[in-house]
């Protein structure tokens, strides 16, 4: 692989000063790639080089949290000390040494009460915006409200977060506000009930963003070599999944009564983003991980079923949770929870899947900066098209994971084979919770040991 750049798919671009050789982006994506300090390990290095030498422009990194505690899921990579900010810039500089083209983004978050996962059962993992109830979310019995001192704190680790991954060596800084993730709970009316200066109108909910935003602005400074990129949920859907009926917030009211954020209200938001100095949005849809929108597709009950087990120690809801699944015919179960979820259509390539296009397409009009766009997208015609009608970048994860060699097809005029797509089944989403990282869709792969090879090889320790 020594020597590869990234193909010229879609042309090169740049924003500032920093120049991508194409337009395709492996969007985040995280695997049990660390040790238990949240430290990167060779397998790491291994799987992000995967991407580079199949032709991406640049990489997004798993979400890396900058909270100490709250860590989801175990053996994710960190981004709260300088210990696991070290371990980065080695192994980010041996890709970049061997792939001189690729553009490395690191991108960080706090998970708040979605935090899944724990060796032991913390409070520091019920923070939120405002205490409710979650049957679907984290492990935590009920979320908590987080103190104007608990907000502060959090504004400082992601100051502190930032500094560190400028020292990591790589290209840019993407802030997580979607996913359904901290700053999104503060965004979103459905779990954001505050009465003080961080609740109430969307200029207010958005102010744990804004202060996040002009503090990591303020580390960054006037680099032109260095960008600053900030994903966004185009629209909250909190109607979807229907089990948003249950997610009961202040008052007691179900966050589905609200739909949550509109476009309307987003574009405002990414109005706000670009007077704040932001250099890119990347577009997403959704509240929560996963989601219909953020990974639209099928729902994975097996996996679900497999991951609530495993949590089950955590918490009466996780228990209650697990049982709930467990009792249930799984024929049923899988037909319950995936109301909601388009079903993927493999006589049509599965090219049903709803991407966020539109949306992405509207921001570039109304907002007016670098735009990338994510979901949905897997076949060549699919990415052409969002590039000829404005989107600056198109990102996938999920069809980069099961043919990491998409963009040099791409480049050479070709598809993957009908065979080998991306299915949408989700069941990689869930599976990294408890498992390597890798695709575990059976109907792609010629046997079961087939399919364990693949995994395997994306997860060795690096040469």
């Amino acid at each position: 692989m020594n020597g590869h750049d990234p193909v010229n798919f879609g042309g090169p671009f740049a924003i500032k000063d920093v120049q991508f050789e194409n337009r395709l982006i492996r969007s985040s994506i995280g695997g049990r790639t660390a040790y238990y300090d949240g430290t990167v390990n060779s397998a790491w290095e291994t799987f992000e080089s995967t991407f580079a030498a199949g032709g991406v422009g640049a990489i997004i990194s798993a979400t890396l949290t900058v909270d100490e505690d709250r860590w989801s899921p175990l053996e994710y990579p960190k981004i709260s000390n300088k210990r696991v900010a070290k371990s980065l810039h080695q192994r980010i500089g041996n890709i970049k040494r061997r792939f001189p083209k690729l553009r490395y983004i690191v991108q960080i978050g706090d998970p708040g009460y979605h935090t899944q996962t724990s060796l032991v059962r913390q409070t520091a993992d019920a923070m939120s915006a405002s205490s409710g109830f979650d049957p679907l979310y984290g492990y935590t019995n009920v979320r908590r409200e987080m103190s104007v001192h608990d907000i502060r704190t959090t504004i400082r680790e992601f100051r502190c977060a930032a500094r560190r991954v400028i020292h990591t060596g790589c290209d840019g800084l993407e802030l997580t506000a979607s996913k359904g993730y901290l700053i999104h709970q503060f965004l979103n009316p459905g779990t954001n009930g505050r009465k003080d200066e961080y609740g109430g109108p969307l200029e207010r909910r958005a102010r744990l963003l804004r202060e996040v935003v002009e503090n990591i602005r303020d580390v960054i400074g006037n680099r032109r070599d260095f960008v600053f990129g900030v994903r966004l949920s185009a629209r909250d859907y909190n109607r979807q999944p229907w089990l948003a009926l249950f997610r009961l917030g202040p008052g007691l009211k179900p966050s589905a009564l609200s739909a949550g954020n509109s476009l309307e209200d987003m574009l405002e938001v990414g109005a706000w983003l670009k007077m704040l100095g932001v250099d890119y949005l990347h577009i997403s849809a959704g509240f929560g991980f996963i989601n219909p929108r953020e990974n639209p597709g099928a729902f994975p009950t097996r996996e679900v079923r497999m991951f609530c087990d495993s949590t089950r120690h955590l918490s009466f809801k996780a228990r209650a949770r697990a049982v709930w699944l467990g009792m249930m015919p799984e024929h049923l179960s899988d037909r319950v929870m995936n109301l909601g979820w388009p079903k993927p259509d493999p006589a049509a390539d599965y090219t049903n899947i709803p991407s966020n296009l539109e949306d992405a397409l509207e921001f570039k009009r109304r907002v007016d900066m670098p735009i990338i766009v994510n979901g949905g997208f897997q076949r060549r015609v699919q990415v052409l098209e969002a590039l000829r009608r404005g989107c600056d970048f198109v990102s996938m994860a999920r069809p980069l994971l099961a043919n990491p060699h998409l963009p040099r097809l791409f480049e050479q005029g070709d598809d993957v084979s009908r065979e080998r797509l991306c299915t949408f089944c989700n069941k990689c989403a869930v599976r990294t919770t408890m498992f390597p990282l890798g695709c575990y869709e059976p109907s792609r792969f010629a046997n079961d040991m087939e399919m364990n090879e693949q995994i395997v090889r994306l997860n060795l320790p690096h040469p």
